[in-house]
């Protein structure tokens, strides 16, 4: 391994608080270096961040769907754990000095009501474990500049997460119907992205699967009360200040932000 963990996250961290982008973070690395290597980072960040008083609540997946890595030049899913102060409450604003570059997506958030995780987790093991599920913007933003990035950087990265606004429409997964749900993302009132659940793996339900099999490999499991994020089920959005951001769900629901200068 030739990523130096304690300052890679140094220099994350930095990005983070002064908004200045990395012009290289890992890149393609070395080729003893591996995904486990660049979630270390992530997770020495996580590490710091709850000894500073932050909590570490779930987990994200990303770049499941074509279109994303498609958007963003990856041939492979990302993913990385989810904070408690990334999460920020509907219908309220949300400053733009807080991120670099970032984008919104679209997806369905999952809370367990049990335990989940296994190299064998399947479709109905999801089903059995999940409470409820309730749609979410994700606004993913990376601290590489100009979104240069390769797989190593965005897993290091914590999945480019930036933040996460749930909406307040639990549903439970009889109640909607995830293999075939429309969703699309509007600018003041303007349709900018639509896509389907269907999107997501066949359906987020797998995505879920697919992302426990694939931590279980470093020892990662998921617990009752976590929050699974399963990737966005159309192209993300790049956000401009002076924007009212709203992601709906047909036949389910809506969740919306202001998006600000300051």
């Amino acid at each position: 391994m030739t990523i130096n963990i304690n300052a890679t996250a140094d220099r994350l961290i930095e990005a983070k608080r002064t908004g200045i982008p990395l012009e290289l973070l890992i890149g393609s690395g070395e080729p003893a270096d591996s995904p486990l290597d660049a979630l270390r980072v992530a997770q020495e960040v996580v590490r710091r961040r709850v000894r500073e008083g932050d909590r570490q609540v779930g987990f994200k997946l990303g770049n499941i769907a074509k279109a994303m890595q498609e958007k963003f030049r990856v041939s492979e899913p990302d993913y990385g754990p989810l904070l408690a102060r990334q999460f920020y409450p509907e219908n309220l604003r949300i400053s733009a000095d807080e991120f670099i570059a970032p984008y919104v997506e679209l997806e369905p958030g999952f809370v367990l009501k049990s335990d989940l995780g296994g190299p064998n987790v399947t479709a109905f093991d999801v089903i059995s474990a999940t409470d409820y599920v309730v749609p979410a913007i994700e606004i993913i933003d990376s601290r590489v500049k100009n979104w240069n990035i390769g797989i190593l950087d965005t897993i290091a990265d914590g999945g480019s997460v930036g933040g996460v606004i749930v909406g307040a429409q639990p549903r439970r997964l009889s109640e909607v119907d995830l293999a075939d749900t429309h969703g699309e993302v509007r600018f003041d009132g303007k349709v900018v992205a639509s896509g389907n659940t269907s999107a997501i793996y066949g359906n987020p339900v797998s995505a879920v699967a697919w992302l426990c099999r694939r931590v279980a490999e470093y020892g990662i499991t998921f617990k009752a009360g976590d929050f699974i994020l399963p990737g966005s089920c159309l192209a993300a959005e790049r956000l401009h200040p002076g924007t009212k951001v709203t992601g709906t769900f047909a036949g389910w629901g809506s969740v919306s932000f202001e998006y600000t200068a300051v």
